[in-house]
């Protein structure tokens, strides 16, 4: 029996060591792994492994001892969470022994170190050992840039967890670090080495008499000058390196005195990127140091930035240089003064005043821009600044600006004012009368109101600009100058004729300043408006031409324009209502296009009133009543219609009042949409008018049931409501609801309606959820499509409605869409159906206005775009392929329909597959298809260009046969991707080259513009191609 242990003990030391010997003299790697998993798993102790590694320890022959070394290293790497404290000291003495060996054994001595500076029993003291014993024992920057990599490691590690003891070294440890690190130039290396100095600064190490050379050591790497090898497997980028470096050097004060001169001397130098660096470097700096750190250097650094704003020719560079300027302004303020220390900043400014301010008195000389942002730099820095700096230049800008008389110097010196203006905003002030601008309050109005009368269409704009900011200022303008400042906006939006582009920004003013003075608009603008659209109404009654109907448009857009406060809204909207209702009245001549643009009005004004509840139910409880109720009243059959009445019931009107019903209920909460949806529904479905404004109709309003076709046509507007809810509102009498839409839009022959009956019937399905309930709606679809799809007079409003309920599913991934998108493909191949069918798939892969958005609560999957792709290209190429010849461009039709809205990155890994289909989609005659495809190709040709290449010739030969092609749209678009071709590697290109040249030429004569520019554009890429530098 005692043999028998004895053989069980022996047998597992036999075979460590066969193992140790395999590694230390067979030069395997693998008996490391089995070593290390063998003492996790407990078969050995370390000391085992010790002790059957002793002869290699021990070996004369360097080459053997590292060996050894490195073999116990790698075990202790992995198991070195199993150590005792007694083992840790023990290996730690060794290693620490085993650094005086041969260099051939030092770097896995270090890995032995690295394995034991992270375990958790290291005993006190050790980690300052090991450190000294490295600070002595090795010449670290002779080493492997892999070993000197392991000494950071290890530096970091004890860092880390051993904090307290390697402070208690003192300055010698900040000192054993600098000649570590000294000389080092591998960045993987710096990366790590600049993070340990950081750490020594921020966590208050002792630097002792050694700050200089921990600077030196670290500052002679700036400006970083790196640039990767390319495949570099590391991922180390040039920024790493700066933003590593930059934190160092901005971490301390007490690196002023050396990194200052650094950085002066730097932004100095020729080198746009050292300049850069350094003027980013100063902006980090900025924000640690203080007025004592900086006096000393004060007037270097401005000569510096003031040189490379005046005259550096990259943006890049005085955009940083500012920036330096702010921040260093910033640090002045913001430095608490003693009542006999010398105030700097007010020092500071002041040479920035004396070497800038002269230079705006010259609004023509190049100077006076860099001048005026060095002075705005400086003054937006702290109110302090601003103040000192506003209170000088102001007054200089107000004179200069009466001086010159010719509007673009006035442009410009107004634009500087605008510039110091907003720089105001910045700053509050509680007292009013230390507002800076109070005193120059009245000349600058005086001013303003002069730029908005002069001829000068630029001058205006910035007129407009200023009077903005000036308004934004609290309690600055009068009840007088906004008097005044409303009549020039109106003026300007509403009866020059000249510049649409004051008109614009005029427009925009205004709704900027009635949100903050509402009153003055109420009382000064919205009276004029509503008699401007009173003189309008007799004017269109009278049939006068575009002129008087441009002006009803502007009235129009002003009204919307200003609807920006509650308050507003309510004089606004019922003013825009009337009007409708006076055209309504027979009493004007009213166009589509007046309609309409009433309708744009507000939805506009709906628009804006979506950010406040209590407008946005306003403008619903008043708007959305009195609109159905005009649509109803004009779907009345009656002997005589009104002209409006007409109009109101044409599909571009009725669209029109869909986007404002859409708009005004898409903010609505849940609570006040389901007060809202209680009347609507049952308005359409029991013809229950109660709650309609003047509701005294000729006859029943029966849309579902028997009505006129201009009833059936307002269920658009019910679409435009129920689809637009929140999901969580209940809709009434939903089971007859989808019944009634379900037979409305399959059994009747006006598309309109039946398509707007498909929409909100799918538009309630996408929303509906999951259940029974919903799988009913869904079979009723399916056979009432199938009933009708196989014969009869309806098979176009079928197919129409399984288009819609496939593109509701499809959005939300509901297991059925999979065979309703089946029957659409099987669609592609019917005689009548097929060309629909295939621009059926654009319908399905793009976004709607009306139904099914995210905006109208629609249930819309993130990539829904890609799940289609995945699922059903295969089959649209299995189909094309299977199609009889005049079948396949449906095929290829709904192809390109579904890969030019699919997102690129998706589309780039099928392009091999797919792209000889879209070549041949270029061989279709349909036009649609060609445009599809082309618009596909484009990006392909900028993001694929390897692939693309492969088949220069054919694209070469079909985009230049499109250039000539009956449609203008399609002319565009093959041009412009032979102009993308360039963009394929030029040695595939060359061969090509005067073929294009010559083919290009006939499209430069072409009878219209757009097309003649593309022509220009690829052609001049085209003579370009493989000049020097192109």
């Amino acid at each position: 029996m005692a043999a028998a242990a004895a053989l069980e003990a022996v047998a597992p030391t036999g075979a460590l060591w066969g193992l140790v010997q395999d590694f230390v003299m067979g030069q395997q790697e693998g008996p490391a792994d089995q070593v290390a998993a063998d003492v996790k798993s407990g078969n050995y102790t370390v000391l085992q492994v010790v002790e059957a590694l002793g002869s290699s320890l021990e070996n004369p022959e360097p080459r053997t001892r590292a060996r050894g070394i490195q073999l116990l290293s790698q075990v202790l790497l992995q198991c070195h969470s199993l150590l005792l404290e007694k083992e840790v000291v023990h290996l730690i003495l060794f290693y620490e022994n085993r650094l005086k060996d041969h260099h051939l054994v030092i770097p896995s001595v270090l890995q032995g170190l690295r394995a034991l500076s992270l375990c958790v029993a290291l005993p006190p003291g050790l980690a300052v050992s090991v450190l000294k014993a490295i600070f002595q024992e090795v010449h670290v920057q002779s080493l492997p840039q892999v070993d000197r990599h392991t000494v950071y490691s290890i530096i970091t590690n004890f860092m880390r967890t051993r904090e307290e003891e390697l402070k208690g070294l003192g300055a010698d440890f900040t000192f054993g670090f600098i000649q570590v690190m000294d000389g080092e130039k591998d960045p993987r290396n710096l990366l790590v080495a600049f993070r340990i100095v950081h750490d020594l600064i921020s966590r208050d190490y002792s630097l002792g008499p050694f700050v200089e050379e921990l600077f030196e050591v670290t500052s002679c790497y700036f400006p970083i000058d790196f640039t990767p090898p390319p495949n570099d497997p590391h991922g180390i980028q040039r920024e790493d390196l700066i933003l590593s470096l930059r934190a160092v050097l901005a971490s301390t004060l007490r690196f002023a005195e050396f990194l200052l001169p650094l950085l002066i001397e730097k932004v100095d130098s020729e080198i746009l990127s050292a300049k850069l660096d350094s003027l980013q470097t100063l902006n980090a700096c900025c924000a640690v140091y203080g007025q004592k750190e900086l006096k000393d250097f004060l007037p270097s650094l401005w000569a510096s930035i003031r040189r490379e704003v005046f005259q550096t020719a990259s943006e890049r560079v005085e955009a940083e240089g500012l920036a330096a300027l702010n921040s260093l302004t910033a640090c002045l303020s913001r430095s608490v003064l003693r009542a006999d220390a010398e105030d700097l900043l007010d020092s500071f400014l002041s040479n920035i005043l004396q070497d800038c301010r002269h230079h705006l008195c010259e609004p023509d000389m190049k100077l006076v821009w860099p001048s005026a942002k060095l002075l705005q730099a400086a003054a937006g820095a702290s109110a302090r600044a601003c103040d000192h700096i506003t209170s000088n230049v102001l007054p200089l800008l107000l004179e200069q600006f009466q001086k010159h008389s010719q509007s673009n110097q006035r442009r410009t010196i107004l634009e500087m004012i605008l510039g110091f203006l907003k720089l105001q905003q910045k700053w509050s002030y509680e007292d009013k009368d230390e507002r800076p601008l109070s005193g120059f309050k009245d000349q600058l109005c005086s001013l303003v109101f002069m730029a908005l009368t002069d001829p000068s269409t630029q001058l205006q704009l910035v007129g407009i600009r200023t009077l903005t900011v000036l308004g934004a200022q609290p309690d600055l303008l009068s009840s007088g100058d906004l008097e005044l400042a409303v009549g020039h906006l109106y003026r300007l939006s509403f009866l020059e004729e000249d510049s649409q582009s004051c008109r614009v920004a005029a427009l925009e003013a205004s709704g900027t300043l009635a949100t903050l003075y509402p009153a003055a608009f109420s009382s000064h603008l919205v009276p004029k408006l509503a008699e401007e659209l009173c003189i309008e109404e007799s004017d269109l009654a009278r049939g006068d031409g575009p002129t008087k109907c441009s002006q009803h448009r502007r009235c129009l857009q002003a009204l919307s324009a200003i609807s920006t406060h509650a308050s507003i809204v309510k004089e606004t909207l019922p003013l825009l209502l009337q009007h409708l209702c006076q055209m309504n009245k027979g009493n004007t001549v009213a166009g589509t296009s007046e309609v309409i643009a009433v309708c744009q009005s507000l939805q506009q004004v709906a628009e804006r009133c979506q950010q406040d509840p209590e407008s946005c139910w306003y403008f619903h409880q008043t708007a959305i009543p009195c609109l159905l109720a005009l649509a109803v009243q004009a779907s009345m059959p009656e002997k005589e219609h009104s002209v409006l009445k007409k109009v109101l019931l044409q599909d571009e009107v009725l669209a029109a009042m869909v986007s404002v019903i859409g708009t005004a209920t898409t903010h609505l909460s849940p609570d006040l949409a389901a007060q809202s949806v209680a009347h609507i529904v049952p308005l359409f479905l029991d013809g229950n008018i109660s709650f309609l404004p003047e509701n005294s109709f000729p006859g029943r309003f029966q849309p579902f049931q028997d009505g006129s076709s201009g009833q059936r046509r307002l269920v658009a507007l019910l679409m435009a409501f129920v689809c637009s809810l929140p999901r969580n509102v209940e809709i009434p009498q939903l089971n007859q609801l989808m019944r009634e839409l379900l037979e409305l839009s399959c059994c009747h022959s006006c598309p309109f309606s039946s398509t707007a009956a498909a929409k909100c019937f799918a538009g309630l399905l996408n929303k509906h959820p999951a259940g029974q309930q919903l799988d009913e709606f869904l079979q009723l679809a399916v056979d009432k499509v199938e009933a009708s799809l196989s014969s009869g007079p309806y098979r176009s409003q079928a197919f129409t409605l399984l288009l819609w309920v496939t593109k509701a599913l499809v959005l939300r991934y509901h297991p059925l869409s999979s065979c309703l998108t089946d029957r659409l493909m099987g669609l592609l191949s019917d005689p009548e159906l097929g060309p629909a069918a295939a621009d059926g798939f654009s319908l399905l892969m793009s976004d709607c206005t009306d139904v099914l958005t995210r905006a109208g609560h629609a249930e819309v999957r993130i990539m829904f775009r890609q799940r289609f792709f995945t699922d059903n290209v295969p089959a649209l190429v299995r189909g094309f392929h299977a199609a009889p010849r005049d079948v396949k461009p449906n095929y290829l039709k709904g192809l390109s329909h579904v890969l030019n809205r699919l997102p690129k990155p998706v589309l780039l890994p099928e392009l091999p597959t797919l792209l000889s289909l879209l070549l041949e989609a270029l061989s279709c005659p349909d036009s649609v298809v060609q445009l599809s495809t082309l618009s596909c190709l484009q990006p392909l040709l900028l993001e694929a260009p390897q692939v693309m290449s492969l088949h220069v010739d054919t694209l070469v030969t079909k985009f230049l046969n499109l250039s000539s092609s009956p449609s203008m749209a399609v002319r565009i678009a093959a041009l412009q991707c032979m102009h993308a071709v360039t963009h394929l590697p030029t040695p595939v290109l060359l061969p090509y080259k005067l073929q294009v040249i010559r083919a290009l030429a006939k499209p430069l004569d072409d009878k219209k513009r757009l097309v003649r520019k593309e022509a220009v554009s690829a052609r001049g890429e085209w003579f370009l191609l493989g000049s020097p530098g192109s």
